[in-house]
């Protein structure tokens, strides 16, 4: 089972951003920028593109409002999304407000964020999410 199972499952805590049936949205513990959120399917698949053709679309569908959110929660450009898949073998999209296309380094440090820090940015992207 991924770490990813396991913070779906509830065994491992997490900052919810959003869930149905088939995805599961939640706070990167080790934000790139504040608000960094990962977008994961509850099947257990390692690479994105072996997904089943309904769970590419539907996972788009899904991040979208979660996206626009992330935009309206966070001083950026846009919400970038990207796909490295390296880290934790099961499929998953990153989401993450930007400003430039370095905000997109996934080789740059990342510090484990606080509590607190985390707590705020999920309450930010919960307002705007159902707007």
């Amino acid at each position: 089972m991924t770490i990813f199972s396991r913070v779906i499952k509830g065994e491992i805590p997490s900052y919810r951003i959003a869930e149905n049936e088939r995805f599961f949205a939640f706070l990167d513990i080790f934000p790139l920028r504040e608000g960094h959120v990962l977008v994961v399917p509850k099947i257990e698949i390692d690479n994105l593109f072996d997904l089943p053709k309904d769970y590419l679309t539907e996972i788009l569908e899904f991040a979208q409002p979660i996206a626009k959110a992330i935009e309206r929660s966070f001083n950026c450009n846009r919400c970038g999304v990207s796909v490295i898949g390296l880290e934790v073998p099961h499929a998953h999209v990153h989401l993450i407000p930007i400003n430039s296309a370095n905000d997109l380094n996934f080789t740059q440090s990342k510090e484990k964020a606080s509590d607190e820090a985390l707590k705020k940015a999920q309450q930010k992207i919960l307002s705007n999410l159902s707007k």
